[in-house]
């Protein structure tokens, strides 16, 4: 199963350092079944981009309690998992995952641009009252969501990191 995992940077470095990371309680989103009851319309790829920006707002949680001094960008890394488990009692594109990821597993790792830092620092900021339900929160939240998050093959992750 695809499975879109919300991480930081410092997720990144660890996980081109070590050969593995575990992503914090292995939770990850993915297509799900639930997922594809809960929407009357759309095929694999777009309810597979609803997974996918689910994990880039939970990244964003991460984000919150991140101090490794890298820059504040959402990432999701996409695997390839056969032990994912829906989790429909948490959300609908939850899933959980057991054990590392090891970089093998990895399809690709997608990562806000430099020009979204500063709507990505002020999301970090608000996401608990954003989940709470505070409307001004989700105004900052859809500003960087707004931003699209760009893609990185496996092998490009050391020169992107580099590049920081």
């Amino acid at each position: 199963m695809r499975v879109y995992l919300p991480a930081t940077l410092a997720g990144v470095q660890q996980l081109l350092d070590d050969g593995a990371w575990m992503p914090l309680g292995g939770t990850g989103f993915a297509l799900t079944p639930a997922l594809r009851e809960a929407y009357t319309a759309g095929d694999d790829e777009e309810l597979a981009e609803v997974a996918q920006r689910e994990a880039a707002r939970a990244s964003l949680r991460l984000l919150a309690a991140d101090e490794s001094g890298l820059p504040v960008r959402r990432v999701v890394v996409v695997v390839e998992r056969a032990d994912a488990v829906p989790r429909p009692d948490l959300d609908d594109a939850v899933v959980k995952i057991s054990g590392p990821v090891a970089l093998d597993q990895v399809v690709a790792v997608h990562v806000d641009g430099a020009d979204a830092e500063s709507a990505v620092r002020a999301a970090a900021a608000v996401i608990d009252d954003a989940d709470l339900g505070d409307e001004d929160a989700e105004l900052v939240l859809g500003d960087a969501e707004d931003h699209d998050l760009g893609w990185y093959a496996t092998q490009e992750l050391p020169f992107l990191l580099d590049l920081l």
